[in-house]
């Protein structure tokens, strides 16, 4: 059987995965939460095979909770499920560690097919989000990290590329204003640059 666990705030769709996955012998819940902070200690402690995780949950994120655990449970394959299907968010989720990422509408055989797929080593993506994924690689900006930035702040400096002020930025990430301020300071230190203009150019030119 393949354990699973569910990380989904909202009541109707949490039990209808939990109707749909407990009604067949190949699934066995491990459990389910509403929040992340409820989720954390729990998936730490009865770690399952799959947990399925929504990006929307009310204080920490699914992504970040997927970033926050998923070293310390080396045997568990997240697989997101959200409404999300913007770029930011799917390219988000799986750098933080999912393995997989589906689609809210997606059919009830679509989700128990994926969580199979993830458990048999697979990366089950919605239609949609894999032909997402494609598009992204084929607009991958050509920018040489010769800089040494970490991926972090090659991400501030993509979204500030992008003419997004540092509260727009700190949402898009996750992180706070403060932190925005303290990447972008290293970025103008590493770039050898003084200001945004300059850093824009730079990584424009290349």
């Amino acid at each position: 059987m393949i354990e699973v666990s569910i990380v989904e705030d909202n009541q109707h769709y949490r039990s209808a995965l939990e109707t749909l996955l407990g009604s067949s012998d190949l699934f066995l819940l491990k459990g389910t939460y509403a929040s992340a902070e409820e989720a954390l200690p729990n998936l730490l402690l009865h770690q399952p095979d799959i947990a399925i995780i929504d990006i929307k949950l009310p204080l920490m994120s699914g992504t970040s909770l997927i970033r926050n655990i998923r070293h310390k449970m080396p045997r568990t394959q997240f697989l997101v499920c959200s409404l999300h299907n913007d770029n930011d968010h799917i390219v988000e989720a799986l750098k933080a560690g999912a393995s997989g990422y589906i689609l809210k509408d997606a059919s009830p055989a679509e989700i128990r097919n994926a969580v199979q797929e993830l458990f048999m080593g697979g990366a089950p993506m919605s239609p949609y989000i894999a032909r997402k994924i494609i598009s992204l690689f084929q607009q991958i900006n050509p920018f040489v990290n010769s800089y040494g930035l970490s991926d972090r702040e090659l991400d501030v400096l993509k979204l500030l590329s992008q003419g997004l002020l540092y509260k727009e930025i700190a949402e898009r990430l996750f992180i706070t204003d403060n932190t925005v301020k303290n990447h972008i300071k290293s970025i103008y230190k590493k770039m050898h640059v003084q200001n945004k203009i300059e850093a824009i150019n730079k990584y424009k030119s290349q």
